[in-house]
């Protein structure tokens, strides 16, 4: 058990300022780990997040046969092939990462071995039927604790049955598990999500030459296509800045008076920014310049400067390209002059938390005014919050990540029930807030 680390924040009176690089991106390192795994070949990973999430799907790998190594500042990964992977010794634990699980869902569901996965308290409690459900179609079975969590043991299959597989929620998770046993199945496999969602893994197919056919559907959805059996070459990868941590200084440099900072190298992937955008209709100063692509990825330098933000009325359709940044985009609205309303969000129920009640708790502690709609968030902005509360992070690292940006903003010290989760997606958060000038107390 991770002993808890308490963590009290207080406003920064003379604002933030500095240039920050923040860790890689959580999605495509994870990507990258299996990628490599099951490819033919050594591949070498630079810019690897190297929080607790990535470093157990990096150690699952391993369990798995493929050799992963760290040296001088960059991970290799000597592969496997796409059918290549043995069967691991002992449990696979992917901690607190819903990402890790349910993708290794989809690589194990088309190895024709017994494995069993498990995690920590909040990853045992998150539902693993929208990937098992699909798979089980493909071949594999399934044996999980009653409402479908883990433990959760897998028998994979061989060669698997391809899939047309129509989304029922939009989900980058459930869309990548299902190509990832589709590599290893005979024929097309089909899956059509209902609105885009992150697209790291079909451009990561393409990167490790595999041939993916995305078409637009009417309306908003898509339809990706994969053959197999697929065959996955070796290829060098370099992860960009996440978005998704970027969002933390990002939002407190908007939020703190005085503050003006740069993030270095962040994403640009526009099924990613669906933050960026919203805050620049909040009226945000927030510029990207010198854009460029790294490893068939866009990337930027985010500029941004405090300044007052106005209330937003957030579509649903723009969820999954901000699916994480919520709870922080919900401070924003806190401080944003007018009633913002952030719609369809149940999908942050069944996230490390339930995101959604959560953060309505976050905000009301500190002085926020706050309700719940059916799935729809409405915050009434203030020109300050009075703070003073004592946030509960149920485990979550971006709520306690989201609270800390709260606190640095409101007026009188907010404290923050344990931050040891956020190193399972921003190792070093706290010294890198504190050199912009938070000064943070742990």
């Amino acid at each position: 058990m991770t002993a808890q680390r308490p963590l009290k924040v207080s406003s920064a009176p003379a604002g933030l300022a500095g240039r920050v690089r923040v860790p890689g991106d959580k999605s495509i390192s994870h990507r990258a780990l299996m990628f490599a795994a099951l490819a033919e070949g050594r591949t070498h990973i630079s810019g690897l997040l190297e929080g607790d999430d990535v470093l157990r799907t990096a150690e699952a790998m391993r369990a798995l046969g493929a050799k992963v190594v760290r040296e001088e500042g960059r991970w290799i990964v000597d592969g496997c092939g796409v059918d290549g992977l043995k069967e691991p010794a002992d449990v696979l634990d992917m901690g607190n990462s819903g990402t890790a699980a349910r993708l290794l869902s989809g690589v194990l569901a088309t190895h024709p071995f017994m494995s069993i996965m498990t995690g920590d308290a909040s990853l045992r409690s998150r539902p693993m039927g929208r990937v098992s459900v699909p798979l089980g179609e493909m071949g594999a079975r399934f044996v999980t604790r009653a409402g479908q969590k883990l433990p959760m043991a897998v028998e994979g299959t061989g060669k698997g049955k391809p899939l047309h597989y129509r989304l029922p929620v939009a989900s980058a998770q459930v869309k990548s598990a299902i190509l990832l046993a589709g590599l290893n199945c005979e024929g097309e496999t089909v899956v059509e999500e209902p609105a885009p969602t992150r697209d790291h893994t079909e451009n990561m197919l393409r990167h490790f030459g595999t041939e993916v056919k995305v078409e637009e559907l009417p309306g908003a959805g898509r339809r990706i296509t994969l053959k197999g059996p697929a065959r996955l070459v070796a290829q060098d990868v370099l992860v960009p800045g996440d978005p998704s941590s970027a969002a933390f200084p990002v939002v407190a440099a908007l939020l703190v008076p005085g503050s003006e900072i740069v993030v270095e190298a962040v994403g640009q992937n526009p099924l990613r920014t669906g933050l960026f955008k919203t805050l620049k209709e909040m009226g945000a100063s927030l510029e990207v310049r010198d854009e460029r692509i790294e490893g068939g990825e866009v990337i930027g330098d985010l500029h941004v400067r405090a300044g007052r933000l106005k209330a937003v009325d957030v579509p649903a359709v723009r969820v999954p390209s901000m699916i994480d940044e919520y709870p922080v985009l919900a401070v924003a609205c806190a401080f944003a002059e007018g009633t913002s309303r952030l719609r369809g969000l149940a999908e942050l129920r069944v996230k490390e938390s339930d995101r959604l009640a959560a953060t309505v708790a976050l905000l009301e502690a500190n002085g926020a005014k706050v309700h719940v709609e059916g799935d729809d968030l409405i915050i009434e902005g203030q020109k300050t919050l009075p703070g003073g509360g004592k946030v509960q992070t149920h485990m979550d690292h971006r709520l306690a990540m989201s609270a800390t940006v709260l606190g640095l903003a409101a007026e009188k010290p907010v404290h923050i029930d344990d931050t040891a989760f956020i190193e399972t997606s921003f190792p070093g958060f706290v010294s890198l807030m504190n050199g912009l000038g938070a000064g943070l107390e742990a």
